[in-house]
């Protein structure tokens, strides 16, 4: 009635505000698994593609690190191997907020990237690929039985940045859980006393999630677990040249907001592969 044109703005901002808070909730409603309310693991591995692939593994840990901030979610960096000129080779990042899991389950699988690649004297377009892992990091209620016997444990040397420490002590730890082949390593403390007990976490998770998957493989014939990191197994596609589009395999939801998506905007695509992934559970 004033027509204060400062109280329309606030108005505007704070329902734009509102609406994606109640998304937010909409999304939450999705959340059906017993480990969805756990923080996660976020594990992004280069795949086919050399230098291109390691600088595309860096690209998807900046991604996944902004849409966090995105949420309200703490992050920590627990590994990190860098390329050999340019990107990662693979992280480990802990995600850490309520629903973390449930947020970021839908993300695993093969990520696939197609532009011209920087690293390609001739200018040409180039696929590259790398992977991202889920699992949720499991509370002390949920007793995980591992006998020493099936370890072998593993020191070494931390790489990376990391100031006058690094390359002087074998702080660095790595786990190998010898039944199942699975393997997990953390560096990013100077103790090798808490790298070992963060590692053996990330394993009790990783033999967890490894449950969880054969339950869930007796109602649903996808296997959630890791694919070959190439083609075929893509779950979603990010092409910037010739066209700009990311697009969903699974949902078929596509957007040509690139820039939106590399910068952490991935609700649009993890409520409509849980949606998908409820409706499949229901039939």
């Amino acid at each position: 009635m004033e027509s204060d044109s400062s109280v329309l703005t606030q108005l505007e901002s704070d329902l734009a505000n509102l609406l994606k808070i109640a998304k937010k909730y909409e999304v939450e409603c999705l959340f059906s698994g017993e480990a969805d309310s756990c923080n996660a693991f976020l594990e992004i591995n280069a795949g086919a593609g050399g230098t291109e692939s390691h600088d595309w593994a860096s690209m998807m840990m900046r991604m996944y690190l902004r849409f966090s901030e995105r949420m309200g979610f703490k992050t920590e960096i627990i590994n990190l191997i860098d390329g050999e000129e340019a990107g990662i080779k693979s992280a480990v990042i802990k995600v850490k907020g309520h629903n973390a899991f449930g947020w970021f389950k839908t993300e695993s699988g093969v990520h696939r990237l197609v532009r011209i690649s920087p690293f390609n004297a001739a200018g040409k377009r180039m696929t590259s690929f790398a992977s991202a892992w889920v699992y949720p990091e499991i509370d002390d209620s949920i007793e995980i039985k591992i006998e020493e016997k099936d370890l072998r444990i593993d020191t070494f040397r931390a790489s990376g940045a990391g100031g006058q420490h690094v390359n002087t002590t074998d702080s660095a730890v790595r786990i190998t859980h010898i039944p199942t082949n699975i393997a997990v390593q953390c560096q990013n403390d100077r103790s090798q006393h808490k790298n070992r007990a963060e590692a053996m976490k990330m394993l009790k998770s990783r033999l967890y999630e490894l449950e969880l998957q054969k339950k869930e493989e007796a109602v649903n014939s996808q296997n959630a677990t890791k694919t070959e990191i190439g083609w075929g197994h893509q779950i979603r596609s990010y092409v910037l040249q010739p066209y700009q589009m990311v697009k969903d395999l699974r949902t078929n939801i596509e957007t040509s907001d690139t820039q939106g998506v590399l910068d952490g905007d991935l609700e649009k695509f993890i409520y409509s592969s849980l949606a998908h992934k409820v409706s499949n559970v229901r039939q």
